[in-house]
């Protein structure tokens, strides 16, 4: 038997949305994952089976290996196609705010959805959400936000789970969790997984699909980034990872090149906490972190490098130097030393 985890209170204010409504316009993060487009295109093929207009927006270009999910092909990318983005959220009835808690994980695409006065319904696991928004579905102890746009669907109808919606939460909630190993021991993550296997997905293809789909660079990046860039610290138990502009351009990084680089690291014997810097811009580094058990990476995004996240994934960025990121790295392990050892 499935929890209720979500309040019915809140199904009931989304569906009344819904059915007030005719247009809708989806939004997920800056730099999208595949829980971010996996359930932004199920929520979008749920309304569309409701006879609404539903739009997914993204920042950016989100990784090639999710381009085969049902209808991605439909997704808007702001970064290329501004006025149509744009055009899009102003015509909207309301707007749907997938994977992130607050406006600034839209970058500039902020900015647009923040001056408007259509509703704003945020569907969200991650912590400390901001305010403004007209229904608050945040449960940071759900697994992914597809999960929480499962158990949406399910609740409004469970006959509407169709095969394409299951593939695309079943992406959302497979990528989020590395394959299930970690944040995924709530037995309601199996009975949804069973569930959607009963919809006809076929979670070994889309496995594939997604974690076998690289190019040549990618595998010629990964075997230099473990022989040369990997720096381990057994005295902390952690290890590092960096990856410099001009390095990015030696490799012809794409999209998606460095998705699940700084898991690796923690497959070393007693690693429990990664760091992996990337200079994707010259003078600004993204920071991606992991951690196993309960060490809260989040607190270190917090503290050292502007972000955030969840206790075992978290990020944020630096702007400087490599160097002085390192240094920023460093500075973190001698403060949580005690945390990451005992």
């Amino acid at each position: 038997m499935l929890d209720r985890l979500i309040d019915a209170s809140k199904i009931e204010a989304i569906e009344q949305i819904i059915d007030k409504g005719e247009r809708f316009a989806i939004l997920v993060h800056r730099n999208p994952d595949g829980d971010a487009v996996g359930s932004a295109t199920a929520l979008a093929l749920f309304l569309r089976a409701r006879g609404k207009s539903a739009t997914v927006i993204v920042p950016n270009a989100f990784p090639v290996f999710l381009a085969w999910l049902p209808s991605a092909d439909e997704t808007i990318v702001y970064e290329t196609a501004r006025d149509e983005a744009v055009a899009a959220i102003g015509a909207a009835d309301a707007l749907f705010c997938l994977d992130f808690n607050a406006l600034s994980r839209l970058g500039e695409l902020g900015e647009v959805v923040a001056s408007l006065a259509a509703p704003r319904v945020l569907i969200d696991h991650h912590l400390q959400p901001d305010e403004g928004f007209a229904v608050e579905v945040s449960y940071p102890a759900a697994c992914s936000t597809a999960e929480l746009v499962f158990r949406i669907i399910y609740r409004m109808n469970n006959e509407a789970l169709t095969h394409d919606i299951a593939e695309c939460i079943y992406t959302g909630m497979m990528t989020d969790t590395g394959s299930f190993a970690y944040a995924s021991n709530s037995k309601d993550i199996y009975i949804i997984i069973s569930c959607l296997i009963a919809a006809g997905i076929d979670k070994d293809l889309i496995y594939r699909r997604v974690f076998y789909n690289y190019s040549p660079n990618r595998m010629k990046l990964l075997g230099y980034m473990m022989y040369d860039k990997l720096r381990v610290y057994p005295a902390f138990n952690a290890a590092l990872l960096t990856l410099t502009y001009k390095e990015m351009r030696r490799f012809c990084v794409a999209k998606g090149d460095t998705e699940g680089l700084v898991n690796m690291p923690l497959q070393i014997k007693g690693v429990r906490f990664v760091c992996f810097l990337r200079e994707e811009v010259p003078g600004k580094i993204n920071v991606s972190l992991r951690s196993v058990d309960d060490f809260p990476c989040n607190s270190v995004a917090a503290e050292y490098f502007s972000g955030g996240g969840h206790k075992n994934a978290s990020g944020g960025e630096v702007y400087g130097t490599m160097e002085y990121a390192v240094e920023r790295f460093r500075t973190a392990l001698s403060k949580y030393k005690q945390q990451l050892t005992e």
